[in-house]
């Protein structure tokens, strides 16, 4: 059996998934049954697919995810994301709706140590939701930004998505993360506009006063809030700009970030069952995340022995459509998918088959690396999945809050992320420019 393969085994796989398979279960199963049809002898697909298997789970790039993760949920129990919140309150106390605002300031800069939406909504989840609602904000507008400016840390590095992105495409890790920069504080700047045009606009979803049974708000930051916000902004420092001067491989930098994330957590009072908790929950935030990366492998082997990725490829370009209607295309296809099947899923199944074609109808690869990671985030917040509105309902100490209280929420959030990723399409600069500068 030749190229055409490959449609036949990407239809079992959108059936297997639309029956409930778990996704990393289902490319496993198709790649060995496209393998099969391939060679004829399952002997051989599944020493091809196991020596594909451990050819990526000995990969030490994977190391990065894992360590990043970890970082991440040091700085979380530590308490410095709290006191980072508290400081971007108090620097921004002269803007309607800044308590919004400092969720979006804050939620970019814990982005840069986390590497995962996931966290950054169930912390800013525990965090800011009470305040907002103390401070009496409509439960729309405060769960909306939770919601919303969580996706940041998916496209400010260290973000998981643009590593695993890297990875598929062989790519370089550092320059997808200075390809995100931009485009991440345009987005959150964009976010933080809205906040304060909506409040100006429509005050009572965001009263600029002190409630009643609130505590006043001090002036001055605590030493023990310092200290949580300064080391965050250190830990940046020390991660990424090692990265980018060349210091450290990424691997290198997120085994530095761990430790230093540990320190700050030890200074702030964490002990061993604290650190125990925060290993345990990085393991599970990873494991399936290096699952799926194992299946997506075996997928990818699939569909470079079948010919399926140039014969998909040929499609497209002798078809006569246009740059933007093939982009329409994936967009429509990363929309659709990320409404049923989360993020990494979403890359798996689509970015080998078409980062090639974007590459050949001329598109920027940094460039079309943050629109894609955009548009899957976008999925994030899209129902029935909204991996994200899930987590924020789960996360927020309020059971009265509904699904849909969330979802609508989040809808300008979402045509917000839209709206950045054409126009990082239409300006490739915005994204390629820091990795030219800097790598080059």
């Amino acid at each position: 059996m030749g190229p055409e393969i490959v449609f036949y085994t990407l239809a079992f796989l959108i059936l297997l998934v639309l029956l409930g398979v778990h996704i990393g279960i289902a490319l496993g199963f198709t790649s060995m049954l496209g393998v099969y049809l391939i060679t004829g002898n399952i002997d051989v697909a599944l020493s091809i697919l196991g020596s594909t298997s451990y050819e990526a789970i000995r990969n030490h790039a994977l190391a990065v995810i894992p360590l990043f993760v970890l970082m991440g949920e040091f700085v979380s129990r530590s308490g410095a994301a709290t006191d980072l919140y508290r400081i971007c309150d108090r620097g921004l106390r002269r803007l309607p709706g800044r308590l919004a605002a400092a969720t979006v300031v804050g939620n970019t800069a814990f982005a840069a140590v986390s590497g995962v939406a996931i966290a950054s909504a169930a912390t800013f989840s525990r965090i800011a939701y009470p305040e907002m609602r103390r401070a009496g904000y409509d439960n729309g507008y405060a769960l909306g930004v939770i919601t919303g400016s969580a996706c940041l840390g998916m496209l400010i590095p260290p973000s998981v998505l643009l590593i695993v992105w890297a990875i598929l495409t062989e790519g370089s890790v550092g320059a997808l993360f200075l390809g995100g920069v931009g485009p991440g504080l345009l987005l959150g700047l964009t976010f933080v506009v809205y906040c304060v045009v909506a409040a100006m606009l429509k005050p009572a979803i965001a009263p600029t006063g002190e409630p009643d049974d609130a505590a006043p708000v001090k002036m001055r930051a605590s030493g023990s809030e310092l200290f949580g916000g300064i080391s965050i902004a250190f830990l940046v420092v020390v991660v990424l700009g090692g990265i980018w001067r060349g210091l450290f491989t990424p691997t290198e930098a997120a085994g530095f970030g761990v430790l230093g994330s540990a320190l700050i957590g030890w200074a702030k009072g964490m002990r061993y069952r604290a650190f125990l908790a925060a290993i345990f929950d990085a393991g599970r935030t990873t494991a399936p995340i290096m699952f799926l990366l194992i299946a997506g492998s075996m997928y990818a082997r699939l569909l470079a022995m079948s010919g399926g990725m140039n014969l998909i490829q040929d499609l497209f370009v002798e078809s006569g459509l246009s740059t933007f209607s093939i982009i329409l295309i994936m967009t429509g296809v990363w929309l659709a998918l990320g409404a049923i099947i989360d993020s990494i899923s979403v890359i798996l199944m689509t970015v080998p088959i078409f980062v090639p074609i974007a590459l050949a109808a001329g598109l920027d690869e940094i460039a079309f690396a943050i629109y894609g990671i955009l548009i899957i985030e976008a999925g994030l917040l899209t129902p029935p999945v909204g991996l994200l509105v899930f987590t924020v309902k789960s996360a927020v100490p309020d059971t009265s809050v509904s699904l849909s209280d969330v979802f609508w929420g989040s809808l300008p959030y979402l045509i917000m992320i839209i709206a950045v990723a054409f126009l990082i399409l239409a300006m490739p600069e915005l994204a390629s420019w820091l990795p030219d500068k800097i790598l080059n």
